[in-house]
């Protein structure tokens, strides 16, 4: 039997890193925002009582150390199942390395394909607990839309759905960011007012102004990646109404209300940067194809 899924990437309206917690993790305030670009994750049972990965993508490991071999050891374990003969196979369209959770995104599609398959009949909250265990941003990769994200980011409340826009992705491909690097960089930023709190509000507002006048994000600022600043110049250039970093980057995305616009700018940054893209937000998370 086999089970295809879309895991989808996500892009960061905005982030606040809030301060460091006692237990070493990062406090943050952040909205986030499922996208149509994917990756295809397709999962067959088989009698080899082993979890096996394949992924063409450079880069990605095809082994346990992959976040899809943690989610199907998390899902057998939390199940109290024995451990299956599982193949995960990931066709890889979301940039690594770039803030977009195309990881975090498929590990959730794992643990949602898992559940099809061996009708375990795990709810949306069970398998939110399982994607904890694996990644901060598990959880809302299963949930996916438009939500505010608090604690380590996997405490979630729903807001109000971010649409009728187009958006571009850009990741540089000469820039890769140490995640550990980019929170020593935050952590000596002076404290500002939360820029979350003013996003939340923008997305009740619905005022398409103040929501791209909101975003923000604590590790562009904090990162001053030059490559970053470029891209996000020749985005607004283009007519661009707001722009700015993903996650700890280094993916930048910026958001036109013209999509004429908005393809011209992508044609444009894709002579650059061939890992472009042109999209928009979506309102669910992982899904079964």
């Amino acid at each position: 039997m086999e089970v295809t899924l879309k895991a989808p990437a996500k892009i960061n309206l905005s982030l606040d890193v809030l301060g460091k917690r006692a237990d070493g993790y990062h406090e943050l305030s952040t909205v986030m925002q499922t996208v149509d670009l994917y990756d295809t994750i397709r999962i067959s049972d088989n009698d080899s009582g082993k979890v096996t990965i394949s992924c063409s993508y450079e880069g990605v490991p095809c082994d346990d150390r992959n976040i899809c071999a943690k989610a199907a050891y998390r899902f057998f374990d939390h199940c109290r199942l024995p451990v299956s003969g599982v193949h995960i196979d990931i066709d890889k369209t979301i940039p690594t390395q770039a803030g977009l959770a195309g990881g975090s995104s498929d590990g959730a599609a794992v643990i949602m394909g898992l559940n099809f398959l061996f009708n375990t009949r795990l709810t949306p909250a069970e398998m939110i607990q399982i994607g904890e265990k694996i990644g901060a941003d598990v959880p809302f990769c299963i949930e996916g839309g438009t939500r505010l994200c608090t604690g380590i980011g996997a405490t979630m409340k729903k807001l109000p759905s971010f649409h009728g826009v187009h958006l571009v992705i850009c990741k540089p491909d000469t820039v890769s960011v140490s995640t550990a690097e980019a929170y020593q960089k935050v952590d000596a930023l002076q404290k500002h007012p939360c820029y979350t709190d003013e996003m939340v509000k923008a997305l009740f507002s619905r005022d398409l102004f103040m929501i791209t006048s909101s975003i923000f994000n604590d590790f562009e600022l904090a990162l001053q990646i030059p490559e970053v600043i470029k891209i996000k110049k020749t985005m607004l250039d283009c007519k661009a109404k707001g722009a700015g970093m993903s996650g700890s980057g280094s993916a930048v995305f910026a958001v036109f209300q013209s999509e004429s616009k908005a393809k011209k700018c992508c044609e444009l940054l894709r002579q650059t940067y061939p890992e472009t893209f042109l999209c928009k937000p979506i309102k669910i998370g992982c899904s079964i194809e």
